[in-house]
């Protein structure tokens, strides 16, 4: 799961890095109401894509957690960053052999970095790894843990550079995506199989919990079972979905199978098409799983139309439930009532909810209801202006119902009247906004993964028939 608790961290000088060989992108306009549908679209992706490539910069190319508040890299937004440089160029925000360049230096940093068990100095081990890294050394940071779930973010951000850097001239980058994703020990990173754990630490071992049931780690699997070495068993695929049986339910009327925060509804969708193959669990419920996002994001919507808890600003153009920043850790009374706020937490209907509103809920969800997810971008864009929207996209979060200045913020800020606002963006939230407007607009990314086969063969592998996959030649 992403995790919920995050320590802000930079090395002396990485600051400084960031900005080594990167000229930064000119300021898009600021967006106004009119325009259009397309021109809005095209502003939140360049924007958005300036996150990525104005703050991962450095010799490494690795990509910063957060920012502008001082971090330590994420190997899960590095995946992001390596699928947005290739958007950026397709998109023409940047020319394409600058972007090959950056995809270049971090795959060749993530080929020749340091792995092994050593709790410190290495990057990961057995192929996979670690969540957090040092900014200036590309190495472990602390005591973070060797991830599972963000590894295989990174791969398919990987995959995505060597599918669409196809050119004779960008060969190197197709060859170091795979040197990278052969390298991973599927097999050993299951000491309960089937199933696959969540992490290990060099310290301590393999952590205690398994991925399993319906999360974000349908695209975990599609990879482990997709590999040409080490791939996981056949029976992984069942073994992670088999509390699924007893998860559908309707939420706001709308049944379908629940994950409360919409990222586990999102993260595996943008490498992988899942519109029209089905598993078992798809064919006896008459669904797919992309038709199941759709639901859970549907769900949403009324859920803050509905707004059983009261939250100010929540309505049909503003809504948005995930794992986000939020506010504060603390107990309040606000308007005579008691309320609990949490900083870095997941949110979601019937979890937790503080009233705290992540745009990246609705951007990285509009291919599955654009209908909804487009006006509710539009209007916190421009009902919020730059407090919200600024050069490099949207804010992480926000909270119209922590108004009060005297309130105790932990981070970003609070205009009086108005609420709360972060003044970070996170990688694992940019960039979902910015790849799935990009799936929805052009299916760039869908149909530059459809081709590769490790993709094909884990779908097939984990039991998919129909759609796109029926015409797929993967073993």
């Amino acid at each position: 799961m992403i995790q919920t608790s995050r320590r802000s961290f930079l090395a002396a000088g990485a600051l400084a890095a960031l900005a080594a060989g990167c000229a930064p992108l000119p300021a898009s306009p600021v967006a106004s109401s009119g325009g259009g549908e397309d021109a809005f679209l095209d502003d939140v992706q360049r924007r958005t894509f300036r996150f990525f490539w104005e703050t991962s910069a450095g010799d490494n190319g690795l990509a910063l957690d957060r920012w502008p508040t001082r971090s330590f890299v994420s190997i899960a937004a590095t995946g992001f960053a390596l699928t947005a440089f290739a958007i950026g160029a397709q998109r023409g925000f940047v020319d394409r052999p600058a972007a090959a360049a950056r995809a270049l230096r971090t795959l060749r940093f993530l080929a020749e970095a340091p792995q092994g068990d050593a709790p410190r100095g290495m990057t990961g081990h057995r192929g996979f790894f670690y969540h957090f890294l040092d900014p200036a050394t590309g190495t472990r940071f602390e005591k973070t843990e060797l991830s599972t779930i963000d590894t295989a973010l990174l791969l398919a951000g990987a995959l995505f550079a060597k599918g669409w850097f196809d050119r004779p001239e960008e060969r190197a980058i197709g060859e170091l995506a795979d040197r990278i994703f052969d390298r991973v020990d599927w097999r050993w990173a299951m000491p309960r199989p089937p199933l696959i754990a969540l992490g290990w630490h060099p310290e301590t071992g393999f952590l205690t919990h398994d991925w399993v049931a319906y999360n974000e780690a349908m695209l975990l699997y599609v990879l482990a079972l997709g590999a040409r070495q080490s791939p996981a068993p056949e029976g992984s695929w069942s073994a992670w979905l088999a509390p699924a049986a007893g998860q559908w339910r309707a939420v706001e009327g709308i049944p379908h199978l629940p994950f409360p925060p919409l990222f586990g509804h999102q993260y595996s969708h943008i490498w992988v098409d899942f519109r029209g193959v089905r598993d078992s669990f798809c064919r006896a419920h008459d669904i797919d799983y992309f038709e199941n996002s759709r639901r859970a994001t549907l769900a949403q919507r009324a859920y803050a139309i509905r707004n059983p808890m009261g939250w100010t600003g929540y309505g049909a153009d503003q809504w948005g439930l995930t794992a986000c920043d939020g506010p504060a850790d603390a107990e309040l009374v606000i308007a005579g009532r008691k309320r609990s706020f949490r900083s870095y937490s997941a949110r979601g209907p019937g979890e937790y909810d503080d009233g705290t509103i992540a745009p990246t809920a609705a951007g990285g969800s509009v291919p599955f209801a654009p209908e909804i997810c487009i006006p509710a971008l539009q209007a916190m864009a421009y009902r919020h202006g730059e407090a919200l929207y600024g050069p490099l996209g949207f804010a992480d979060s926000f909270n119209p119902s922590f108004a009060d200045p005297a309130l105790p913020a932990r981070h970003g800020r609070v205009i009086p009247g108005k609420g709360w606002y972060d003044t970070d963006r996170l990688g694992i939230d940019q960039g979902p906004i910015l790849a799935m407007i990009e799936n929805h607009r052009s299916g760039l990314v869908w149909n530059v993964m459809r081709g590769d086969p490790v993709i094909a063969r884990g779908l097939k592998r984990a039991g998919f028939t129909g759609g796109w996959l029926a015409g797929s030649a993967a073993a």
